[in-house]
């Protein structure tokens, strides 16, 4: 269990693609506190910690998750957003996350607003009635507030402070990202829809 709020953004330093994909990610944090078979929120997927080292930590992705998550799009050089898993007792700063990936989503535009950056992300039609407008979602790991809904997108907005300390101060039109619906919304869209 996660929170959304990103504590370090990491680096891809190493990519094996023998089996399942093993990927070592560089890191700020103290890897003596991180245990083997953790969990870490890498971009908003849950990974189990397989290995580490004094500034980095390893994790194996099976074809299942890179075919449901921006993460066969990796590569060494690229950023990622980390969360250590949620603690009894810790602060819950955005709003429970699983890391389980809903879908993948698009960005469609952003925009300078002030000294924030709006940003349009286009979504599955599937997952399109459980955004709602002032609800959370989590996107790349990062739990967001809806601002806007039209069609197939919805928008937010990225105060300077998180576009700093996560991926998002990279964000261009056209990447894809990882998108997490609120998990009391996807609860009570099963029940509403019993069979």
């Amino acid at each position: 269990m996660f929170t959304g709020i990103i504590t370090d953004m990491g680096t891809i330093r190493a990519v094996s693609r023998t089996g399942d994909t093993r990927f070592a990610i560089s890191t700020n944090y103290n890897t003596d506190t991180v245990a083997i078979g953790g969990s870490i929120a890498c971009s908003g997927v849950c990974l189990t910690v397989i290995g580490t080292g004094p500034d980095w930590f390893a994790v194996s992705v099976s074809k299942e998750t890179l075919s449901r998550t921006t993460l066969g799009e990796w590569e060494v050089g690229t950023n990622v957003n980390l969360e250590r898993s949620l603690r009894i007792g810790d602060e819950l700063g955005g709003h429970l996350v699983s890391g389980h990936v809903d879908g993948v989503g698009k960005v469609m535009a952003t925009a300078a607003v002030g000294d924030s950056r709006r940003v349009v992300f286009e979504t599955p039609s599937d997952l399109m009635p459980l955004i709602a407008v002032k609800g959370s979602v989590t996107i790349d790991g990062v739990s967001l507030t809806v601002n806007e809904i039209a069609g197939n997108t919805f928008g937010v907005n990225l105060i300077p402070h998180t576009c700093e300390v996560t991926t998002f101060g990279n964000l261009r039109a056209g990447d894809s990202v990882n998108l997490e619906i609120d998990m009391i919304a996807r609860y009570v869209a099963r029940l509403l829809h019993k069979d």
